[in-house]
């Protein structure tokens, strides 16, 4: 089973989450690209940082939107979301590679990640801008989503995660935040429902219905409070249940491709 958390999203002299902390922990990085956080000194730090510790690097693309952290939905036309997805894409591969690793795999960050379950046009042109980049490159995504649907078809190796502490609902969906009880904070049932995830592929949904999820990551958020608490948590109830821990996406393998 991989573990990855959104990493490298601080900007200039602010700075967000331990992510020194969750590389001990995580065996992939989202690394954010700079149009949702990130800038190209904390994405070359983070690259090397991974790189140094084994740890896959992944590109965390989003909408271009520094000052809402890429959590608000943007109607941005599909040639455009193609060409900011590619341009972040490269601009992160180039970090990696000076670290000495490249970039494993793609996933979206925040609101994109959110409209990419259901809208196709932008799902296509996220799937055209992995595709112009690497066509053998693995997306990473929600269960359901579209645009692994549309990525699968495209022929991109695709990978499904489910989140630590996010509740979901009785159809797959994450809950929106804003709702009670969207995230979890209780370390303990968040280790234990990993182990769920991790050995028998299910999770409980917030109506207590018990939902078939097999997946191939587990998210663990880097801003949540405890977060390194909760990271290490997981880990070790993982480890304890037998759970063979690895990158999905080959990791520093890929250096070879």
């Amino acid at each position: 089973m991989d573990l990855n958390a959104d990493l490298g999203e601080g900007f200039g002299r602010w700075t967000l989450g331990d992510d020194r902390a969750l590389l001990d922990v995580v065996t992939s990085a989202n690394v954010a690209c700079g149009f949702h956080a990130g800038d190209p000194e904390t994405m070359r730090r983070t690259c090397e940082l991974a790189a140094a510790r084994g740890v896959a690097v992944g590109a965390h693309v989003g909408y271009r939107d520094l000052n809402g952290f890429g959590r608000r939905f943007v109607d941005v036309a599909p040639e455009t979301l193609t060409a900011e997805v590619l341009y972040q894409l490269g601009g992160l591969d180039a970090c990696a590679r000076s670290a000495g690793t490249r970039v494993g795999y793609v996933k979206p960050h925040g609101a994109l990640y959110n409209a990419l379950v259901t809208h196709e046009a932008q799902a296509d042109a996220v799937v055209d801008a992995v595709r112009a980049f690497d066509p053998a490159l693995p997306v990473l995504g929600l269960p359901g989503a579209v645009w692994l649907k549309r990525a699968e078809v495209a022929g991109l190796p695709v990978r499904y995660e489910a989140f630590a502490d996010r509740a979901y609902t009785a159809v797959g969906t994450l809950v929106d935040r804003r709702r009670p009880g969207a995230v979890l904070h209780d370390v303990g049932a968040i280790a234990a429902r990993c182990v769920v995830l991790a050995t028998e592929g299910r999770v409980r949904a917030i109506d207590g219905q018990l939902l078939r999820m097999p997946v191939d990551s587990i998210c663990l958020h880097g801003d949540s409070p405890g977060a390194v608490a909760i990271a290490r948590a997981v880990r070790s109830a993982l480890t304890d249940a037998g759970v063979a821990l690895g990158p999905f996406s080959g990791g520093l393998d890929r250096l070879s491709a």
